[in-house]
């Protein structure tokens, strides 16, 4: 029975690491369109910086000075922090001038703050147990806030009725990645894991629930907007916003 649940949690953290993968790509069609259209629109840069601080937080964890053998949390986390870090380099180049610079500066301070962490445990604090609940603390923190960073992109969907820039790969993704790695942290007992990827499940649920009753209002606006554009009535880079400044939105 102890060998059983030894292969099923060594599966589902093969399956977790391949969801998490998945989670840091889904978001490339966003990136592709604001790549072509050379505007970020209305699209949120807080997911990305949410989830840059988590994977360099647990890179720190998966250090052999911190967390020894912890492979896997390294390989993962080091991809995701190569992916986050392009998804905010190009939200700098296409972002406004005010926007950009609160970007870099909440860039800055995450890199001074892990780096400052870092410092800290290694030279203050000693053994790799002191330094796995430090860190493993940590994580569970920044962990959750990656998976609420949403949240200020769900409060717009309900408050235009559009889920045009809540991308919905995202949104899956974060489902299944939260569910592999819950079921695999229960099966481990591990707290630092169930906390935060729990709660991403319920953020990801809350997600796609807005995505079922709001998909078909947003097809109604990008279709009106897109007539307004070839009637020389919007810009053609108009968002939803523009539309509501303008009173140009369907549904008043």
């Amino acid at each position: 029975m102890l060998c059983c649940s030894h292969v099923i949690a060594a599966s589902l953290a093969s399956a977790g690491n391949g969801t998490a993968l998945v989670l840091f790509l889904s978001p490339a069609p966003t990136f592709r369109r604001i790549w072509k259209s050379r505007s970020v629109e209305q699209f949120h840069a807080t997911p990305y910086l949410a989830t840059l601080l988590n994977c360099m937080f647990w890179i720190l964890y998966g250090l052999p000075m911190v967390h020894p053998h912890s492979t896997l949390v390294l390989t993962i986390n080091g991809s995701g922090l190569v992916i986050e870090l392009t998804y905010v380099l190009i939200f700098l180049v296409y972002s406004e001038r005010n926007q950009r610079l609160r970007v870099l500066l909440v860039l800055i301070i995450e890199i001074l703050f892990v780096g400052a962490v870092a410092a800290v445990v290694l030279t203050i604090v000693h053994g790799y147990v002191r330094r796995s609940l430090v860190v493993g603390v940590l994580c569970v923190i920044f962990g959750t806030l990656m998976y609420a960073s949403p949240l200020s992109v769900m409060k717009q969907v309900i408050q235009t009725k559009s889920v045009e820039f809540m991308p919905l790969f995202l949104s899956l993704a974060s489902f299944f990645n939260g569910i592999c790695w819950t079921i695999y942290a229960l099966i481990r007992f591990d707290l630092f894991i169930t906390i935060p990827n729990g709660l991403g499940v319920a953020f990801a649920v809350a997600q796609l629930i807005l995505y079922m009753m709001y998909r078909g209002s947003t097809v109604r606006q990008m279709k009106e907007r897109k007539q307004k554009m070839e009637m020389g009535l919007v810009n053609t880079n108009g968002s939803l916003k523009d539309d509501l400044e303008n009173g140009t939105k369907i549904g008043n």
